[in-house]
């Protein structure tokens, strides 16, 4: 009963980290109809700034992610305006396929960068373990997931209660409907890029005392497409469950029937959902964005 619990915890901590990588991709899906297969470059920078402001500039946490949000902020500005505008009237194919390149040239810079070495990040607590009774939890699972409720509180907080998460819904929603009520349409999607890159550039931040801060983060892109595939694109919800049970999934299976096929677990699960639910757990409402 005991391992279980722990186990739980850490699962969930994962499942939390590809639950925001999912809900990165499912923003951008939602307001412009595409998938952003950079959107793993997006998290990998995220984690090596976080890395630079921790490591070299020796800051607290709290102030690492608050400069690390802002230099996001202005990353997701600029990706919006160089990478996706211009191919804002194109197929969606093609700003993938835009996407899939700047992947590879981010993996490229940031090695010319920072070097092709893993870099070690230290942990958000101090302490080796949290102990509660019997059972001892790894820190920085306990942390991943209280800052990840906290992230998705004040998300679900600016999407629903302030002006600007409205309209971005609205034009989520509808594009000529939002314009037509006067809602500035490319404004708003800017801001849902700027949105989807700080949540991206988050999960990297928080992943990166669990594993060495390499280009290999990228490869979390996958984990957040499984997570929207299995939690469905009809709902923000979907990508927040699905990323808790490819978590769940992948640790469980690693633990009680493989630790080499880790990774194969939650894509096993993923393509049963493409055959027997193939729009996930929350299906899509809006027919169009497809």
């Amino acid at each position: 009963m005991l391992e279980l619990i722990q186990l739980s915890v850490s699962a969930l901590s994962m499942g939390f980290v590809y639950a925001l990588t999912g809900s990165s991709i499912f923003l951008i899906f939602n307001a412009a109809g595409v998938i952003n297969f950079a959107q793993g470059a997006l998290l990998m920078l995220g984690a090596y700034i976080g890395t630079t402001t921790l490591n070299k500039l020796g800051l607290p946490y709290f102030l690492a992610i608050l400069l690390m949000i802002i230099i996001m902020v202005i990353i997701g500005f600029l990706f919006q305006r160089l990478a996706y505008y211009p191919l804002r009237n194109s197929e969606g194919l093609m700003f993938m396929i835009a996407g899939i390149g700047i992947l590879v040239f981010m993996e490229n810079f940031v090695q010319l960068l920072w070097g092709a070495a893993p870099i070690s990040v230290r942990p958000l607590l101090s302490v080796h373990s949290i102990n509660i009774g019997d059972l001892n939890f790894e820190p920085q699972s306990v942390m991943i997931i209280v800052i990840t409720v906290a992230i998705l509180l004040i998300e679900n907080f600016f999407l629903k209660k302030t002006s600007i998460g409205k309209m971005t819904q609205a034009v989520a929603q509808d594009k000529e409907a939002a314009s037509l009520m006067g809602i500035s349409v490319p404004v708003m999607i800017a801001v849902t890029f700027i949105n989807s890159t700080v949540l991206a550039g988050i999960a990297g931040v928080l992943v990166s005392p669990k594993f060495y801060v390499s280009i290999g983060l990228t490869s979390l892109l996958l984990k957040g497409m499984a997570s929207c595939v299995i939690g469905g694109f009809g709902s923000a919800v979907g990508p927040i469950i699905g990323g808790i049970i490819v978590g769940f999934t992948e640790t469980f299976g690693a633990r009680y029937i493989s630790p080499q096929f880790r990774d194969a677990w939650a894509f096993l699960l993923m393509i049963a959902f493409l055959m027997i639910r193939p729009k996930g757990i929350f299906k899509e409402r809006i027919s169009e964005k497809v």
